[in-house]
């Protein structure tokens, strides 16, 4: 299987690098396909401007966009990892989103019914937040992130969700919480081929 990593942390020594880590090592014990898009190495601009608006209207990207575009294509399965801060995506992941998932490439209206264009591929999201599962439970925040990125952003444009991960509380992680988030993502992209067949 083809895997894309999107990845957003400027912190090679912060969790989510070793998360990151963990994905390619995992799969590629089992001699699967692994590209990383480190979004901060690769200086991505998330800024999206009006030349990008006005080409995406014409179906015309920029050529850095349409290398992130060609990426997706190839892929079967994309794997987002990246920190919850703020309750949301960091800018450099959401300006990822808002200019490779364009319309045309990632969805589009026909006769005004929304259609998903990443459809038969799949999607595993590993996040990391500072505040506990229970509350954000509490608050409504976990269904409010789920509706805005599962709903709102991936499964919008089709991809089929396999598995979301919220490791809590990771500014303040043990090294018995980290070694079962380590685990739990090791058994994960162990078991990928049978989740996907």
């Amino acid at each position: 299987m083809k895997n894309l990593i999107i990845y957003a942390h400027p912190n090679s020594a912060s969790l989510n690098h070793f998360f990151k880590q963990t994905v390619v090592e995992s799969l590629e014990k089992k001699g699967e396909e692994v590209i990383v898009r480190d979004l901060n190495e690769i200086n991505f601009n998330p800024v999206l401007s009006l030349e990008d608006m006005h080409g995406q209207r014409m179906g015309k990207v920029a050529d850095e966009i349409k290398t992130e575009q060609d990426f997706i294509t190839w892929a079967d399965q994309l794997i987002f990892i990246y920190p919850i801060w703020w309750t949301g995506m960091p800018a450099i992941m959401k300006g990822f989103i808002d200019r490779v998932f364009s319309y045309g490439f990632a969805y589009r209206y026909d006769q005004g019914i929304q259609k998903g264009l990443l459809t038969g591929k799949k999607a595993i999201i590993i996040n990391s937040h500072g505040k506990s599962n229970a509350e954000y439970e509490a608050m409504g925040m976990d269904k409010a992130l789920e509706l805005t990125s599962d709903t709102g952003i991936f499964t919008y444009c089709g991809l089929e969700i396999q598995k979301h991960f919220y490791f809590d509380k990771a500014d303040r992680a043990s090294a018995e919480s980290i070694e079962d988030w380590e685990n739990q993502i090791k058994m994960t992209f162990k078991f990928t081929d049978e989740i996907l067949n």
